[in-house]
């Protein structure tokens, strides 16, 4: 899944709250001006769940804000400690417990700048803001007035970028030059010859029918203006700066053990996103305990499929026989709307509720595509005032197999990311931040637990989607050793790739954004697995305990009803469920 990266940088943000009143009131009151400051600090974050009263404004990133925005989380994590847990029941009980653990986990964060390191090749702002423009309501002349207002502010954004980047050379919190090769290439797409034709332009060819022929004009005449005198030119001076300046200076080692204080980054990097005090040795061998595993799986089905060669031949077989590609994009995406049209008539078998916010699929612009891994989830409005999106890839079709499209469908969009995204902002009776938040290890070890829920919805029928589905489980174990093999291990990127193409039937064209991946978000790879090994521990517990009685709907409500949870309290709160479900009256 792909949250806005650029836009939810630093999501820790803080606000003074009277220690006045009960300690529900206490709460209540912490947690509502903190996400207000939260939407207020961060207005792309704000625009991305519905909220549009930030919708003409940028966030400030300008080493004051990002000081004073520092302060202020230093200031509520000390403020939240002051919280009576004892005088909390249930819920929110909880919500003080994820609270207080996502300041900590976020002060302890604050002494790795990682706001020196805005350029990426997944999330930058050359990716970054064209999605945001996208995301932005259009309905009326006040909606258009707030595109236009971005559209100004974006050449000071960009100064800020450039030069937090240019800080982060001098102090050695730079990126490795070869994962962001791509990058200028993705600009390219922002810089043309004539405005009309610029992706950010794609709003005004939707004007309403109503508005009048005095805002046609206006707006239209005044976004060719600002995109060819401001947005395009500061597009090219940031062009220039990543080619002239960020790539030749990038750090020469991939491992994120290399930065500063790297060894202690890497161990912070691995807690935050696994929500579990794992060591990378821990995960490194979990890792290779799983690939050996579903290897062995991966032999059976190579068998079923009658394939009698060797499984290096079997993987080239499935990387080149025309029968495994299409030719054309709309083939593709027609080929994944009618998957996931399939997967939604099946969904009431496995589950008791579903989120009432529809979901679409879109393809992967094609000035970030080839960059851009297979696919990537962008979350609907929290309002409900827009949909949830699966985009796909569709550049290079010769490396986007077809028996991977039935898992990929199910992870990205049901009853995977949209599902679990979709079903958690609807929860009304939790806080805001629970309910548009996200741990790594949840959200995304949902997604993979849900690749597993395939057969039970009339998918994998074949060996070959069955071994894609194996492919994707085998690639997220691959992850757990190539993250650690690279940060912890000293890897090279070419043995690197080696090790996901021979043990997967992933193409090269994949692998290598993977591992470039990998080396630019050290650590967030390792959140797949480990969250889905808890998931599958949990349902394997549930069914030896509760026998007959299990019901999978009845699990899957439980697995989903607290919102995302750290691993740790997801446990704590299964088995609390489990025990409750064994007493429960069936008669």
């Amino acid at each position: 899944m792909r949250l806005l990266a650029f836009a939810l940088a630093l999501l820790a943000l803080t606000s003074p709250v009277s220690a006045q009143g009960t300690s529900s009131q206490q709460l209540a009151a912490l947690l509502r001006d903190d996400w207000e400051y939260r939407l207020r600090e961060y207005p792309e974050l704000a625009t991305h769940l519905g909220d549009p009263r930030y919708n003409n404004r940028l966030t400030d990133w300008s080493p004051a804000a990002i000081a004073r925005r520092l302060a202020f989380e230093r200031d509520l994590l000390a403020r939240a400690r002051t919280i009576d847990a004892a005088g909390l029941e249930g819920q929110e009980r909880i919500s003080l417990e994820l609270y207080l653990w996502e300041r900590e986990i976020d002060v302890e964060g604050q002494r790795f700048p990682t706001w020196l390191m805005p350029v990426d090749q997944l999330g930058g702002i050359q990716v970054g803001f064209p999605q945001l423009i996208s995301s932005m309501p259009y309905r009326n002349a006040s909606d258009y007035d707030n595109y236009l207002a971005r559209l100004a502010a974006f050449p000071a954004l960009m100064r800020q970028v450039i030069g937090l980047a240019r800080e982060g050379i001098a102090k050695g919190w730079v990126q490795p030059p070869y994962p962001l090769r791509g990058v200028p290439a993705q600009i390219d797409g922002q810089l043309v010859a004539d405005p009309e034709q610029s992706p950010l332009f794609a709003p005004v060819d939707k004007l309403p029918a109503d508005l009048s022929a005095e805002d046609r004009l206006r707006i239209t005449n005044g976004a060719l203006k600002l995109i060819a005198d401001s947005v395009i030119p500061s597009f090219r001076e940031f062009q220039r700066f990543v080619r002239d300046e960020y790539l030749p200076r990038g750090r020469k080692q991939l491992a994120a053990t290399s930065l500063p204080d790297g060894q202690a980054y890497y161990t912070w990097q691995i807690r935050r996103h696994t929500t579990l005090p794992l060591t990378a040795r821990e995960v490194h061998e979990t890792g290779l305990r799983e690939v050996k595993r579903i290897r062995l799986a991966m032999d059976s089905v190579q068998k079923a499929a009658g394939f009698t060669g060797t499984f290096p031949e079997f993987l080239t077989f499935l990387r080149t026989d025309p029968r495994f590609y299409y030719t054309k994009p709309d083939d593709l995406l027609a080929g994944y709307r009618d998957i996931a049209k399939r997967i939604d008539g099946e969904l009431p078998k496995l589950f008791l509720e579903l989120p009432r916010t529809p979901y679409g699929i879109r393809k992967i612009p094609d000035y970030e595509a080839p960059s851009q891994t297979t696919a990537y989830y962008m979350p609907s409005a929290a309002d409900g005032s827009r949909a949830g999106f699966f985009y796909a890839n569709t550049y290079k079709l010769e490396t986007r197999p077809k028996y991977e499209m039935e898992a990929l469908t199910v992870h990205e969009a049901m009853p995977g990311h949209h599902l679990q995204i979709a079903r958690a902002q609807e929860l009304g009776k939790l806080p805001e931040f629970r309910r548009n938040g996200g741990y790594t290890a949840y959200v995304e070890g949902w997604g993979l637990y849900a690749e597993s829920l395939g057969p039970e919805l009339g998918l994998y029928t074949d060996p070959y989607s069955r071994f894609g589905q194996l492919t994707y489980e085998m690639w997220r174990a691959c992850r757990l050793v190539i993250d650690t093999g690279i940060h912890a291990y000293g890897w090279s990127r070419d043995s690197a790739i080696a090790y996901l193409l021979a043990n997967s039937a992933k193409t090269p064209q994949d692998a290598a954004v993977e591992i470039d991946r990998y080396i630019v978000w050290p650590g967030q790879a390792l959140a797949y697995k480990i969250g889905e090994l808890k998931m599958q521990q949990l349902k394997r517990e549930a069914k030896e305990t509760l026998g007959p009685r299990f019901d999978i709907r009845r699990f899957h409500n439980a697995m989903l009803d607290n919102g995302p949870l750290p691993l740790t309290v997801l446990e704590r709160e299964m088995k609390a469920w489990i025990a409750r479900e064994a007493k429960r009256d069936v008669s």
